[in-house]
């Protein structure tokens, strides 16, 4: 009852009300250009080559995109440009001490890397945009309707211009909505796949009756501990006690309290899965080239990190545990902030300022974020695993064993979309709980009561794009 009096309470604010039928009308807005084709192309052509690409780095993208990879839409660059331009700002900013100078210099300095964002998202959609007409064209199976330099300008200035779209709908609702503009738009992208994942469940069970009852209880049961393990985690973090020491300022005591620095157990969100999808993508695509088919040791090379078996998993765990710590050490300098603490006169009890500190820091994060990059490869190779299972027939010298004794549910999988798990079900969590957050906050300060009332505010995680 308290949750119905919640969603009542979100239309009785004002404010609150016009924010959130302008971000629900600019995401209608979104959909809306998701179905729109892009000129010049064989949208039936173009479909039936996607279904034989959907496992490589297209299918990846497209889930993200919400299906306008698929469409060949006008929104078919989708959100990629921005977060992409995003990321590599943040990269630089470790090796450009302008960037850094700016990163430091509070609001004017965030509004001109934004601005240097969207200078970027624009180049980087005009590369893509060239890229793609190229290789529409070079295909050669009917997908152009009229290749040529028309072609690939039109392609150009519609995909461009639909990415800029995007990224303008999206700061418009992180500035006069409610939530991260861009993230939502992510959110939204991955939610409109849910209904044809509850169709093909629907199909397996009470109409082709490949799965059991049983079958159908293990899954919603995993589909419901994966949530409640995501949020768990996702709130979960370490707080370091800080105290101040007393220092006089003047006729004023400043200092004396204490209180702490939380260290998120995920603190790179999404970004290392991503990173690591996108290599382990390439050599996919990779397969498709001439000189790798004529190839003998380049196809099998290939093959053993081939979607489903044992290597490509060993390689993608250790890929997202590489660029956990890698996206860790840029966005938190222990030394830094041991230092700045040291300056305001802060310390952590039991541990001397400075070096001691900063070691201090560095060993719990070293820690949390192992925990962290296990929590991250365990939620992502979930969802692969139930579509393709496990290869390990295909191990050395002891295939023959393994294909005789394990069952075939877990070699070859269960051969459905599994959009409870993976990245997509980190982002859609993660974003729902962070705009819950914001709206529980808007209804705190008028004076009503949020979604948790006796436990207090829920805690989403900040998002990364």
């Amino acid at each position: 009852m308290k949750l119905f009096e919640a969603f009542a309470n979100m239309f009785r604010v004002p404010d609150l009300r016009k924010r959130l039928l302008f971000t629900l009308a600019l995401l209608a807005v979104y959909r809306l250009g998701g179905h729109v084709p892009t000129p010049g192309i064989n949208i039936q052509r173009w479909q039936e080559i996607f279904n034989t690409q959907a496992g490589s780095i297209f299918g990846f993208f497209d889930l993200f995109a919400g299906g306008n990879i698929r469409r060949l839409t006008i929104f078919a660059l989708g959100i990629m440009p921005y977060i992409t331009a995003s990321i590599i700002l943040q990269l630089m900013t470790v090796v450009v001490p302008t960037l850094e100078k700016l990163q430091k210099e509070g609001e004017l300095g965030r509004r001109k890397i934004t601005q240097w964002t969207r200078y970027l998202t624009i180049i980087l959609s005009v590369i893509q945009s060239f890229t793609i007409a190229q290789g529409l064209m070079s295909m050669k199976q009917g997908i152009v309707i009229n290749p040529g330099f028309g072609f690939t300008m039109l392609t150009i200035l519609s995909l461009t211009t639909g990415s800029a779209f995007i990224m303008w709908l999206g700061e418009q609702i992180s500035e006069r909505g409610v939530g991260n503009g861009m993230s939502l738009i992510i959110f939204t992208g991955i939610v409109v796949g849910l209904p044809n994942a509850i169709k093909g469940i629907y199909q397996n069970v009470f109409v082709t009756h490949e799965w059991g009852a049983i079958t159908l209880l293990m899954l919603l049961a995993m589909m419901i501990a994966v949530v409640a393990f995501i949020v768990l985690v996702e709130r979960g973090e370490r707080r370091i006690p800080v105290q101040y020491a007393k220092r006089v300022v003047g006729r004023r005591v400043m200092g004396g309290q204490a209180t702490h620095m939380p260290l998120k157990v995920n603190a790179g969100g999404v970004i290392p899965p991503i990173f690591a999808s996108s290599i382990l993508s390439f050599p996919r695509m990779a397969t498709q080239l001439a000189f790798v088919k004529n190839s003998p040791w380049l196809s099998a090379t290939f093959g053993y990190i081939a979607f489903g078996e044992p290597l490509y998993y060993l390689l993608f765990a250790v890929g997202i545990m590489f660029f956990c710590f890698f996206y860790v050490s840029i966005i938190f300098n222990p030394n830094e902030a041991a230092d700045n603490m040291r300056k305001y006169g802060g310390f952590v009890p039991g541990i001397r300022p400075g070096r001691n500190t900063a070691d201090y820091m560095n060993n719990i994060l070293t820690k949390i974020t192992v925990v962290g990059g296990l929590y991250l490869a365990l939620l992502c190779l979930l969802p692969d695993i139930m579509i393709s299972g496990i290869h390990l027939q295909h191990l050395p010298l002891v295939g023959n064993f393994v294909d005789r004794t394990f069952p075939r549910r877990l070699l070859e999988g269960l051969n459905v979309n599994f959009y409870f798990g993976g990245t997509s079900l980190l982002i859609v969590v993660g974003v729902a709980m962070d705009t819950i957050n914001q709206i529980e906050a808007q209804l705190i300060m008028r004076h009503y009561e949020g979604f948790t009332p006796r436990s207090g505010r829920i805690r989403g995680r900040r998002s990364t794009f």
